[in-house]
């Protein structure tokens, strides 16, 4: 098999040649964009899913859909030591930026321009005993135009972001069309631009302005959004990206393989499904391998069998050892012991199923270390931060990767 032809495409973020079984998600946001269009009332969007599931390429994939109708568009990625307030105004001068030579009238985009440089610009206001801002940290956002006074420049993120993104809605509504920002990542928010951002969605909602958020994170999203706004489980439309079923995995291999006049016999497609998981990233990882080492077509099940050490390899030094090294002997400690706890018990006397890791109640791993709960709080919070674990529910955790749990437990102690 030539590899230059390799088809298979493992890579943070990046599309694969077959984007398969998201036909759904993508039929839904179509339905979001035209009922707006036809000025009809319509929620924001999330994503949620653990890493690996394709999140990030979908939010390219409906940004591309928003664009394709002539949408206004801006992409962010959320980060938990950076405001929103810098970020939203390059994603808003960007998708301006796009509608600005379909507007018949200059003044009205130099307008809002003046009002996002303005927002861009305000700082909070810093309390007694706080120092201003230095000047590497004051940011000049590249507008020609002045910064308007007295909207979006109160120093109030929730006051300021509403009136901004009510602004960005109404230049998009003088051309018939509408603004998307898009946000990955979106559970490392801060609790004060999570409240805003939900402020800025519900005020946008009852105005019928055409002017969407769609986000994306891990599980706990809807739970960070909650937790800042009651009636966010109301405000907007949730989307859970999961792994993908047999028949889309399939698809996924085979499609940009029958481009190559290239075909798997059925056992190699059974043992690349039961080797992946289903998850999207380790169906391009484990094909990629096997192409490599496959010396002909039709691909077999003995082919996937020898190429599975070098995808298993490269996963556990880019997927899964790189986010491990990141831990300390402490968190790595608490991991390993979620690790032991999260294995699914078997089903029908067979023995326990390895491919999936469950939630565990923090009270067993403290249990399990010998520790009270409440000194193991600094690991786990720590881990939360990191984006390794998440709580789903309270008093549980679960790991943010697939399959982290089953190579923690390959790893010496």
């Amino acid at each position: 098999m030539d590899p230059v032809r390799n088809p298979y495409a493992p890579g943070a973020g990046q599309r694969p040649p077959e984007l398969a079984g998201r036909g759904r998600e993508l039929d839904v946001f179509d339905i979001v964009l035209e009922r707006i269009a036809r000025g009809r009332p319509e929620r924001s969007l999330m994503l949620t899913g653990l890493r690996g599931v394709g999140k990030t390429v979908l939010l390219n994939t409906l940004r591309s859909q928003a664009i394709n109708r002539l949408w206004g568009t801006g992409k962010i990625e959320a980060r938990p030591d950076q405001s929103l307030r810098r970020p939203v105004a390059a994603a808003l001068h960007m998708a301006v930026r796009e509608l600005a030579p379909r507007h018949r009238a200059p003044d009205r985009i130099d307008g809002f321009l003046g009002v996002l440089k303005a927002f861009a610009q305000r700082a909070t206001p810093t309390g007694r005993g706080t120092a201003a801002p230095k000047l590497r940290d004051r940011w000049q956002p590249g507008i020609d135009v002045p910064a308007s006074n007295g909207r979006a420049d109160s120093g109030d993120i929730e006051i300021d972001l509403v009136e901004l993104l009510s602004d960005a809605a109404d230049v998009a509504a003088d051309v018939g069309t509408g603004i998307a920002v898009f946000i990955d990542e979106m559970q490392d928010l801060g609790p004060e631009d999570v409240s805003a951002l939900c402020a800025a969605c519900h005020e946008l909602s009852q105005l019928g302005a055409p002017l969407i958020v769609v986000g994306a994170g891990l599980p706990h999203l809807p739970a960070v959004l909650s937790a800042a706004k009651s009636y966010s489980e109301r405000l907007y439309r949730y989307q859970r990206i999961d792994r993908l079923d047999r028949l889309a995995a399939d698809q996924a291999l085979c499609a940009p393989a029958g481009r190559e006049d290239v075909e798997y016999e059925p056992k190699a497609l059974d043992l690349l499904y039961e080797k992946s998981g289903g998850y999207p990233y380790f169906v391009q990882a484990y094909g990629k391998a096997t192409w490599d080492h496959a010396p002909r077509s039709p691909i077999t099940a003995a082919d996937v069998r020898v190429a599975a050490p070098e995808a298993e390899a490269e996963l556990a030094v880019g997927f899964f050892g790189s986010r491990f090294e990141r831990a300390t002997p402490a968190e790595r400690e608490y991991m390993r012991a979620m690790a032991t706890l999260s294995l699914p018990d078997g089903t029908d006397g067979t023995a326990p199923r390895d491919d999936m890791d469950l939630a565990v109640p923090t009270a067993d791993i403290a249990r399990a270390l010998g520790r009270k709960p409440a000194s193991l709080s600094p690991a786990r919070d720590a881990l939360i931060k990191k984006g390794l674990i998440y709580s789903g529910e309270r008093g549980t955790v679960a790991f943010t990767v697939p399959h982290f749990g089953r190579y923690l437990r390959t790893q010496p102690a």
